[in-house]
């Protein structure tokens, strides 16, 4: 039966099925001509898609077993297994991972196999946590990897292009406090002149605006509880808010993770959205172009210049910054990155008619769009854009040679096996 994405923007062409045992997975991928793996449906693609003829395989009744390894500190979970649920179970058992997305309702093999991020100078995107991982071919055989692999780092960021990912181990660390807290109107004078002292000033930063108004309407931080700060009452000028928000001002703030300096478990902070509640019902589209820092000030500038074409389809848009890593297909590999994320209308044809004036002024810069969501490409640049390129190609022959899990964005990405 086809079925839609989270946010309602895609309808999936081919079928869906819910195996409940690796048993009955095994024999469903063996069976299919074409098949992908398909976990919470957060991309606003045809990045999971299948044809017509295929088989959309979700992994949400997949074997859920959180296994904790404290000796070498990793944490082994099944693929469909949801983020919210895992960092329950870690932090109940004194553990932590080292960063989340702003969505805890996100799958692990989905949002690994995205390069999907938090926020933070020093913090990689939750790829970069993966010690090993599970990947069952069509062949219907399994492949391990684990650290010291060589294709570990084109694995970790597949695409769902190898096969499906039934199990990730995780590096962990010791369980630490975390406080929100939240700023108004910050200068664009600021953001702009001290780029870095802004993005530094805490564990994580993001920015909310809109583009068009005067100031930068909402400095989100997290701080480490205990660690040393220098902002007071105040954040470069911006004054501390006493009142929760949500980053969309429309919207209830009580989806959101505790704020005001509260402190809290990381499990509870360091994500956007409280896991027990949906922070919105998916009247969305998202897009997220990943700039190299040394251009940051630069996109910014350019997107600036944009707001009269992007504003009356958006309905906020956050900048944070990601580490840098070695994952081949990660958005950050060999650069520190700042992501430019768009949340927009539900406004398909919207959306899309202002993407290209978008892309022509980030493409140029080195942007790479996130894996899973909306974006254009028109001319083709978003492949020269990693270096690794056609290592993941040969891996993907290797793990898929009839071409499988092949599809239509990988086709585009890759070509055709």
């Amino acid at each position: 039966m086809s079925d839609k994405n989270w946010a309602g923007n895609y309808q999936y062409s081919a079928r869906i099925v819910r195996p409940r045992d690796l048993d009955d997975l095994r024999e469903i991928v063996t069976r299919a001509p074409k098949i992908r793996a398909l976990g919470s449906r957060h991309s606003f693609n045809d990045l999971a898609d299948a044809d017509a003829a295929g088989v959309l395989v979700s992994t949400a009744d997949l074997p859920s077993e959180i296994r904790i390894d404290a000796e070498s500190r990793t944490v082994a979970v099944g693929g469909g297994v949801r983020y919210g649920d895992l960092t329950r179970d870690l932090q109940s058992a004194g553990w932590a991972l080292h960063n989340l997305a702003s969505l805890p309702h996100i799958s692990v093999a989905g949002a690994i196999a995205t390069a999907t991020h938090g926020s933070g100078d020093r913090n990689g995107n939750l790829s970069t946590a993966v010690a090993g991982m599970r990947i069952l071919t069509a062949s219907g055989e399994f492949v391990d990897l684990v650290r010291g692999d060589p294709e570990l780092a084109g694995a970790a960021v597949s695409l769902g292009a190898l096969g499906v990912v039934t199990q990730v181990t995780l590096d962990i660390l010791p369980t630490f406090d975390v406080r929100q807290r939240l700023f108004g109107g910050v200068q664009w004078d600021v953001v702009l002149d001290r780029f870095d002292a802004v993005t530094s000033a805490a564990y994580s930063v993001s920015l909310f605006t809109t583009w068009d108004e005067d100031t930068v309407a909402l400095a989100w931080l997290k701080e480490l509880d205990g660690a040393e700060t220098t902002i007071g009452d105040d954040f470069f000028g911006a004054p501390a808010l006493t009142e929760p928000r949500h980053m969309i001002p429309t919207m209830d703030a009580r989806n959101t993770t505790q704020q005001l300096g509260v402190v809290g478990p990381w499990s509870e902070r360091l994500a956007h959205f409280r896991f027990e509640f949906t922070p919105s019902n998916g009247a969305e589209i998202q897009s997220e172009y990943l700039v190299p820092r040394a251009q940051a000030v630069d996109a910014i500038r350019a997107v600036r210049e944009l707001a009269p074409v992007i504003a009356p389809v958006l309905q906020i848009s956050e900048i944070r910054t990601v580490a840098s890593d070695d994952l081949w297909l990660s958005s950050a590999y060999g650069t520190d990155v700042v992501g430019f994320h768009f949340t927009w209308l539900r406004d398909q044809a919207g959306v899309e008619a202002v993407l290209p004036a978008l892309e022509a002024a980030l493409l140029p810069l080195g942007a790479r769009p996130h894996w899973g969501k909306l974006y254009l490409d028109e001319d083709a640049v978003v492949p020269g854009l990693y270096p690794r390129l056609d290592d993941f190609r040969a891996l993907a022959e290797r793990f898929d040679p009839e071409g499988a899990f092949r599809n239509a964005f990988l086709t585009r990405l890759l070509g055709s096996v």
